[in-house]
C-alpha cells in the first residue's frame, strides 16, 4: 500500500541545526553499529523477512521503480548489507557496487552473491570519487549513521550534478489508529519475533529504539533539501510504516 508523493519544499530561512541531527538518531559509535551488525549478519536477512511480514520485498521494488536506474549506469548502494537491495537494483542491468561497514555483513553478502561487488565504508566518509555515481540509494541504513547530516552531504559528493537519490527507511504512520497497532507492534511483538530468528536480542532492542527515534518523513526531507539535494519528495509506503525520498543532486 503506498500513498500520494509529497514534494519537500525548503524555505530560504529554514535551517537545520545540529541540534536537529542529534534528535535524528541515538548517538551512535560506528565500531559498536559494525560490530551489533557483525553478530547478527549469518541471520539477518531471515529475520528482517520475520520482522517485516514479507513487505520487504515490496519495498525494494518501489525502491527500484524510484531510482529508475538504466542499464550502462553506475549505482552505490550505501549500507547495503548481505546485499539484498543491491542484487535488486542490478536487475536492472546497471553496475550496482555495495558498500557497508560491517565486515560480517559483507562476508554473508559475498557468498550469497558472488556477482554483486562489495566494499567495505563508512556512510560519512564513503571511498569513492568526487562524482562517481550517476544515483545513490540506502536501505534502512541512514538512521544507523553517527551523523545524519554529514551521511547526506557524503552520498551528494559521490553523485554526478543532476545524479539521483533514493531512500528506503522507516518512517511514521500518518493515521492515528494505525500509529498506535504499529506502536504496540514495535514494543510488544518484534522482541519475541526477534528470539525466534536472532542470535542477539540486543541487536534489535536497538533497532525499536532507532526507530521510534527516527524523525518523521517531512522533518526527514528537509534534513535532505538541505544536504546538497534537490526535488525532494516522499511516497508513504504501508501506511507510513516506511517512507521512499528520492531526490537530485545540486547542480
Amino acid at each position: 500500500m503506498c500513498q500520494k508523493r509529497v514534494t519537500i519544499v525548503l524555505m530560504k530561512d529554514e535551517r537545520t541545526t545540529p541540534a536537529d541531527v542529534n534528535r535524528a538518531g541515538l548517538d551512535k559509535n560506528p565500531r559498536e553499529v559494525a560490530g551489533m551488525f557483525n553478530k547478527v549478519a549469518r541471520r539477518y536477512d531471515l529475520t528482517n523477512e520475520a520482522l517485516t511480514l514479507g513487505q520487504v520485498h515490496l519495498w525494494r521494488r518501489g525502491m527500484r521503480r524510484a531510482l529508475g536506474a538504466q542499464p550502462g549506469e553506475k549505482i552505490l548502494d550505501v549500507a547495503a548489507g548481505t546485499g539484498g537491495s543491491t542484487a535488486a537494483l542490478a536487475e536492472s542491468g546497471a553496475e550496482v557496487i555495495a558498500c557497508d561497514l560491517s565486515e560480517g555483513m559483507i562476508e554473508v553478502g559475498r557468498r550469497r552473491h558472488p556477482e554483486l561487488t562489495f566494499v567495505q565504508g563508512d556512510a560519512t566518509d564513503l571511498p569513492f570519487e568526487t562524482g562517481e555515481f550517476d544515483a545513490v540509494t540506502i536501505s534502512f541504513g541512514l538512521r544507523n549513521v553517527d551523523n545524519t547530516e554529514k551521511a547526506l552531504r557524503e552520498m551528494a559528493r559521490v553523485t554526478k550534478p543532476g545524479g539521483r537519490l533514493v531512500i528506503c527507511e522507516f518512517s511514521r504512520p500518518t493515521w492515528a489508529p494505525f500509529r498506535a497497532v504499529y506502536g504496540f507492534y514495535l514494543e510488544q511483538v518484534i522482541m519475541r519475533i526477534a528470539s525466534i530468528f536472532s542470535s542477539d536480542d540486543e541487536a534489535y532492542e536497538y533497532l525499536i529504539e532507532s526507530i521510534q527515534e527516527w524523525p518523521d518523513q517531512e522533518h526527514l526531507g528537509k534534513l535532505i533539501a538541505a544536504s546538497g539535494w534537490d526535488h525532494v519528495q516522499y511516497r508513504n509506503y504501508t501506511g507510513g510504516i516506511l517512507a521512499l525520498h528520492r531526490a537530485r543532486r545540486a547542480q
